[in-house]
């Protein structure tokens, strides 16, 4: 009997730690993902954000922690060597780190929103390097730091802003259309008048050719005038008794005598 027992002990502990072995080795490791601007640039004396944001399966806790480093990219600057770190953020409070940016870095970020972002001012020439964000939310504890390239420059190095580039855009296209609703108006006006002038001339031809019959008809009274003699029209005939022998009982002839001549002026 020992022997069987032993051998159900031996596989019993055989199974127990291959499962051991198997849930160590094959068990799925929870990865944090860490956002940030690769890159920003900031007027030397103004204020300005490194903002940072993470994404993370598990909830939210008092545990989770946030780190911000910062490398200088300046060789003779004492941060050049390696990652120093300049802020610490645990169980709701942030501590600051090195005294270069004690009074400089602000927590502007809200960790229940995953947000852990800092606040620069005013930002320096030696501020010029890289800035490392870093978020511990365990059991979600590794992840790669998000990394932040920050250049400090004068006035006139600053780029141009998007956002003047895109209102000159629209600034533009509106004065495109107005020009052409403009020259629409223009154009419609032209041939509306054009219209009106063609149905005036149209009116006047009608006009003009409308007293042609009188024409003809003075024409053809001129023609029966023409027509008729130009010369003296005679006068109304009067009747005269004449007496040619002198006596009482002379024998009376009635004889025409012309009157008058009538000429038609």
């Amino acid at each position: 009997m020992e022997p069987k027992w032993s051998n159900n002990i031996c596989k019993r502990a055989l199974l127990t730690g291959l499962t051991l072995f198997i849930v160590l080795v094959f068990k799925p490791t929870s990865a944090i993902e860490i956002q940030a601007d690769s890159e920003v640039i900031l007027q030397n004396g103004t204020m300005g954000t490194l903002r940072c944001s993470f994404r993370s399966t598990e909830v939210v806790s008092s545990s989770t922690s946030v780190t911000w480093s910062f490398q200088s990219s300046q060789p003779d600057n004492q941060f050049s060597k390696a990652p120093y770190t300049i802020f610490y953020y645990s169980n709701g409070k942030g501590f600051l780190g090195v005294d270069e940016f004690k009074d400089r870095v602000q927590f502007v970020g809200d960790i229940n929103k995953r947000d852990v972002s800092i606040q620069l001012s005013p930002a320096q020439f030696s501020d010029n390097g890289t800035f490392f964000c870093d978020v511990k939310n365990p059991p979600d504890v590794v992840g790669t730091p998000g990394r932040t390239e920050l250049r400090v420059v004068v006035k006139e190095s600053l780029p141009q802003s998007n956002t003047a580039v895109i209102v000159g855009a629209v600034c533009g296209a509106l004065f495109l259309l107005v020009l052409v609703a403009v020259a629409a108006c223009i154009v419609m006006r032209v041939l509306h008048n054009r219209h009106e002038y063609e149905g005036c001339t149209s009116l006047e031809s009608v006009s003009s050719q409308a007293p042609q019959p009188r024409k003809k008809v003075e024409s053809s009274l001129e023609g029966s005038r023409s027509t008729s003699p130009s010369g003296p029209l005679q006068g109304p005939v009067i009747y005269a008794q004449l007496d040619h022998s002198g006596s009482k009982n002379s024998f009376h002839k009635m004889e025409p005598v012309v009157y008058a001549d009538i000429r038609k002026n």
